[in-house]
């Protein structure tokens, strides 16, 4: 194996334990962009995409009249929790000052700093508030403003690539997800960057759809030079103060002055016209700032659709040439200068020549053939089907490479393929028709290799469709990309058809509540289509159950089980150990697949058979009671982390004094212990008590059973033995907590993590959705890795440790009287 292979197999691991899945797929990537030296050229270069700023543009002001008021009330909701939402959510390299965005994270948002986070996230969310509503110094926010720029090899040219500040970046997510709906209705329904949902998706449906109608003879693609660092920013931050008056304060406050682009040399470079790189506001104010230019480009008798600078019209050549010389004329004085070398025109078969007369002083590049639109192939089958292909071809060879990386490092792998590398074709799946037979050789690398090298080479080809089922209906979510291609499509064109409906009416400006009702219907047909899919795959789940043998149906119980496949979809991240070792993940994949573990000794050391429940269940080595111990642990830990109080592990029930119990099988034992205890859980003041117990599923007693009943069976007995005591000798609460080693959960415990995960998330101002998964992650991974070890783990034999030991000690009396009589003789 190569050096440059065992470099790339570390860089990939190191970016997946780190949760950095973007970062570890472009280790696959053959080609990845490297930042230039700042060479003479590239610092002249980088210039040239930063011009001088120009001056206002008084013909393109949308009005004249004072500028509408916005009420400072608008940004009293922008408080702590906002802010903290968008610090958990911001990600990205560190700006000037060096600040991470994990640094910020924890500052904000972790426990450790108590008074000190709140009071830092109070003023955070005070500054915000006085950049929306009032125009400060410039100069007092310079170093907020100011980015790192790199620039990344374009070949030939460059591109500058802007790395603002984290803290800059929260407040900005703060300020653009408070007025989303602001910017969505200043921006229009033809602009689809604005943050609409399903955008992009909806763009490629309805510019297809109309393309291929008859009545259209061509689609015009166009592209704008140095888009976003040329747009006037003097004209946009003018109209921003009519086109979205409540936006308009805090972006004038961020770009009334040129930020320092700060070099890798220690130079900077002025950012004085269009948008600054690195800046929430880039996009947002971008695509409202365009809003004239759109409804200019309206007079021009064919459809339109911008996705930030990428426009597109589609119709009559001789209405896409009228609508072309409109953009040529006012789109230079809003900052938008049309690149005709870069721009395309897709014809009809047979028009080529009309259209080259029609655009023939124009430099658009004209072919019957297709072109790339948003990331998606547009123009004729064979042109579809051939980018397509290409595509396919570049995966397969990722796909190849992370399956050479998995056998060594299966787990990170594994969450690569689920979390990054499947969602690349999920797009062109999404947004292309009728190319579900292209990704065969895909689908034969997965079988092929992915799968045998990741999670076992003991699967079938039987086990494909078991497999292809999402995780929580029992498989891993390697779906079959063969198999959903055309599924995907027609749920994606049902899910923007709200949207793509709006776009064919082709108005530049929304109705009076037009906006509200076009979020009501996305969402209604988002549920329908996710319905739909839930029943497909739940059909599919029922179909796959059938077909398994008797033996392997109890196992299926096991895994489709809530919490028993939560590790299946979870990153790998080493900070909150939730990584595994090769070993212990294929060790996992066999055990909830019912395979056989390989390399394990044909028997225990107890002298039975050392089968997977005999190992599950062997008391030999203390591994039973480390599963106990662990979640015992893990509970009392979060119970102190969500601020309980009075928080103990194994407390002492109170004695028997006379109290008799209606149940005999009642705890009377005077020396009773339960496993932790914990105050304000329920209800301020009050005890809760509570004891677990973790069962093998596998086990003759509890296999015979359904999952549930034994779960249901294993709570009572608890109850019947605690519960009494428990209510009137403490005067407390009691509540199980029922595992089976594989992650399933009894009634009683899912409601326990469920308040519990309330408690933490009010404690720690997370979301209760995160707080109740991050539970779920820590007690799955906690049951897991206890199992595995209970697999594999070392169990010796206590009774050749003991006879050992006397014999070292032996030893050791023999040579200490030895020594005393040769050091008493010398004397």
């Amino acid at each position: 194996m190569s050096s440059n292979h065992q470099n790339s197999r570390k860089s990939f691991s190191r970016l997946m334990l780190n949760g950095k899945v973007a970062a570890a797929l472009r280790v696959l990537n053959s080609s990845p962009s490297a930042p230039l030296p700042p060479s003479p050229e590239v610092i002249e270069g980088l210039r040239a995409k930063h011009p001088p700023a120009q001056p206002l543009n008084r013909d393109l002001l949308v009005s004249r009249l004072p500028a509408p008021s916005v009420e400072p009330a608008l940004f009293d909701s922008i408080d702590t929790e906002s802010i903290r939402r968008s610090a958990a959510t911001t990600k990205g390299g560190a700006g000037p000052s060096g600040m991470t965005d994990a640094l910020w994270a924890r500052m904000l948002c972790s426990r450790t700093f108590h008074l000190e986070s709140d009071a830092l996230a109070h003023a955070l969310a005070r500054m915000t508030r006085r950049l929306c509503t009032s125009f400060i110094n410039p100069h007092t926010i310079s170093a907020l403003v100011s980015c790192r720029l790199i620039a990344l090899n374009k070949n030939p040219s460059i591109r500058p690539i802007g790395i603002g500040e984290i803290l800059r970046r929260i407040i900005g997510r703060t300020v653009v997800c408070h007025l989303h709906s602001d910017i969505i209705e200043a921006a229009g329904p033809l602009q689809l960057a604005s943050g609409l949902q399903g955008g992009i998706e909806a763009a490629v449906h309805s510019m297809s759809s109309m393309f291929d109608d008859d009545g259209s003879e061509g689609v015009l693609l166009a592209d704008a030079t140095n888009a976003f660092n040329v747009l006037n920013r003097a004209t946009a931050l003018v109209n921003l103060r009519y086109l979205c008056p409540p936006l308009a304060t805090f972006t004038i406050n961020i770009y009334r002055s040129p930020a320092k682009l700060f070099l890798q040399n220690g130079t900077f470079i002025l950012s004085s016209e269009g948008t600054t790189q690195g800046c929430n506001l880039a996009s947002p104010w971008y695509c409202i700032s365009l809003n004239p230019l759109i409804s200019a480009l309206s007079e021009a008798d064919c459809a339109q659709i911008f996705f930030a600078d990428d426009g597109a019209s589609v119709g009559k050549l001789l209405a896409m040439r009228k609508w072309w010389d409109i953009l040529c004329e006012v789109g230079p004085g809003l900052g938008y200068f049309p690149n005709g070398k870069k721009s395309v025109l897709i014809v009809k078969p047979g028009l080529e020549n009309t259209a080259s007369s029609i655009f023939k002083d124009t430099g658009v590049h004209i072919t019957s053939e297709g072109q790339r639109y948003l990331g998606a192939p547009l123009g004729t089958d064979e042109f579809k089907k051939q980018y397509v292909s290409q595509q396919v071809e570049t995966w397969a060879q990722e796909l190849t490479d992370l399956s050479d990386f998995s056998t060594s490092e299966p787990h990170p792998s594994f969450s690569a393929y689920i979390m990054g590398l499947s969602k690349r074709w999920l797009f062109i799946m999404r947004t292309t028709k009728d190319i579900s037979g292209l990704f065969q050789p895909l689908e034969d690398i997965i079988s092929s290799k992915f799968i045998p090298k990741t999670i076992s080479n003991q699967l079938t080809p039987n086990n494909r469709k078991l497999l292809s089922l999402p995780a929580r209906h029992g498989g891993l979510g390697i779906f079959n990309p063969v198999e959903i291609a055309d599924f995907e499509y027609t749920s994606s064109a049902a899910a923007t058809a709200p949207l793509s409906k709006i776009i064919n009416g082709q108005k530049t400006q929304f109705d009076p509540e037009s906006l509200h009702l076009l979020k009501r219907d996305l969402v209604s047909a988002k549920s329908e289509m996710l319905t739909t899919k839930r029943l497909s795959q739940t059909k599919a789940e029922e179909l796959v159950r059938e077909a398994l043998p008797p033996t392997e149906q109890r196992f299926h119980q096991e895994r489709t089980r809530r919490g028993s496949s939560i590790w299946v979809t979870s990153l790998p991240p080493k900070e909150h150990r939730f990584n595994l070792n090769k070993q212990e993940f294929w060790d996992s994949m066999s055990l909830r697949y019912c395979l056989e573990l390989e390399g394990r000794p044909p028997n225990c050391p107890c002298g039975k058979p050392n089968t997977t429940e005999h190992s599950l269940s062997c008391h030999l080595g203390g591994y039973v009671q480390l599963r106990h111990n662990e979640i015992r642990d893990l509970t009392a830990n979060l119970l102190k982390e969500a601020g309980c109080r009075d928080v103990s592990r194994e407390p002492h029930l109170l004695p028997i004094t006379g109290e008799t119990f209606r149940l005999k099988s009642a705890n009377t034992a005077n020396d009773a212990r339960l496993d932790v205890a914990a105050r304000d859980f329920w209800l301020p003041m009050d005890k809760i008590y509570t004891d677990v117990r973790i069962f093998n599923p596998l086990a003759p007693t509890n296999s015979a059973i359904p999952l549930d009943t034994a779960l249901k069976r294993h709570e009572d007995e608890k109850k019947r033995c605690y519960n009494e005591r428990v209510l009137e000798v403490e005067q407390s609460c009691f509540c199980p907590l029922v595992f089976s080693v594989t992650g399933a959960l009894g009634n009683e415990a899912e409601k326990f993590y469920r308040r519990l995960a309330k408690l933490l998330a009010d404690k720690t101002h997370q979301a209760y959705s995160d707080t109740i998964r991050y539970i779920r992650q820590r007690l799955s991974f906690t049951l897991l890795r206890t199992t595995v070890i209970s697999l594999r783990g070392h169990r010796g034999n206590k009774f050749t440790k003991t006879r050992q030991y006397k014999s070292e000690l032996n030893d050791i009396n023999l040579l200490y009287n030895t020594f005393n009589s040769t050091k008493f003789n010398q004397f």
